[in-house]
């Protein structure tokens, strides 16, 4: 059973990296309405009889959508009956069932009523949490923190409470980031790093769409900045220990990434390819994010 639950964790974790993704590429191609005003059904047909890019698009990710309700689902019910005595487990098949869900009930009421953009922003991180549920349910199940000795780790309570601050920040930035494609505000600025270089403090000028790109471009500098802080605290107090090491290893360059990817957006004025790397990195920031606010939890029980 064990072998199945492994399995189905990594096939129910990689399959929530395609919904995240084919989430921003139906946003990004301006695909949601790809199946008119209808759901779950396309134009209120069980085999659409005309076909468009957006209709395969907004169809596919529908598909995988459906089929990853059902593994995660099958996931979670062997998870809580088999590995249930593991402090977390429970907790985190309830979130990652919950959160696909809520992501799925949030997708249908946007093509069906239309929702709005702040409404739809949402989506992403409600998305992200359920993969990240679902990230570490799959490392308990792999038992990773047997192999790198995490129980043996003592977090300092100071930096328990950044972790969990930074966490929560996070998602604060990844609102804003979804706020920006859903406001069609991607390429309202058209330089980097301000929206204008030659005039970067122009702010009177600026109209809903620019304010919106520079809002997100201020989070997610202010972000950086602090992972970057946060690092350097961790490698000067946790050096020793191998998961805290490699970990924040590990998110400090995701983090770099990002940065680099949210400027290449720009310069490649909106290329696909960038704009999906750029979701999928933060979405393992993320997660890199809740493994340490599970080593957290466990620390401060210990």
């Amino acid at each position: 059973m064990i072998k199945m639950l492994k399995w189905l964790s990594v096939v129910s974790t990689l399959g929530m990296v395609f919904v995240l993704m084919g989430g921003s590429l139906v946003t990004k191609t301006e695909s949601g309405m790809g199946c008119g005003a209808t759901w779950p059904l396309c134009h209120g047909e069980f085999v659409p009889s005309t076909i468009t890019p957006e209709l395969v698009i907004e169809l596919s990710h529908r598909l995988v959508s459906g089929i990853m309700g059902v593994t995660v689902l099958a996931l979670s019910i062997l998870a809580w009956k088999f590995i249930g005595h593991i402090r977390e487990v429970k907790f985190l098949a309830f979130l990652s069932s919950f959160f696909l869900v809520l992501q799925a009930l949030i997708g249908a009421a946007a093509v069906v009523w239309n929702q709005s953009d702040f409404v739809l922003a949402t989506h992403f991180g409600i998305s992200l949490i359920s993969f990240a549920s679902l990230f570490l349910l799959m490392l308990l199940i792999f038992e990773i923190d047997q192999k790198f000795d995490a129980k043996s780790l003592i977090i300092q309570k100071k930096h328990r409470i950044e972790i969990y601050a930074l966490t929560i920040y996070t998602l604060l930035v990844v609102y804003t980031g979804a706020l920006v494609r859903h406001a069609n505000s991607s390429m309202a600025c058209g330089d980097w790093p301000f929206c204008s270089n030659g005039s970067p403090f122009s702010l009177a000028d600026y109209n809903f769409e620019q304010w919106v790109q520079m809002g997100h471009r201020l989070a997610a500098s202010l972000l950086f900045i602090w992972t970057v802080v946060l690092f350097i605290k961790i490698m000067k107090n946790y050096r020793t220990n191998r998961v805290m090491y490699w970990g924040w290893i590990t998110t400090v360059s995701l983090i770099s990434l990002q940065v680099f990817f949210g400027a290449m957006i720009v310069f490649t004025m909106l290329n696909l390819g960038i704009a999906l790397l750029h979701a999928f990195v933060i979405s393992c920031y993320f997660a890199m994010l809740s493994y340490f606010i599970l080593l957290s939890t466990r620390s401060a029980k210990h």
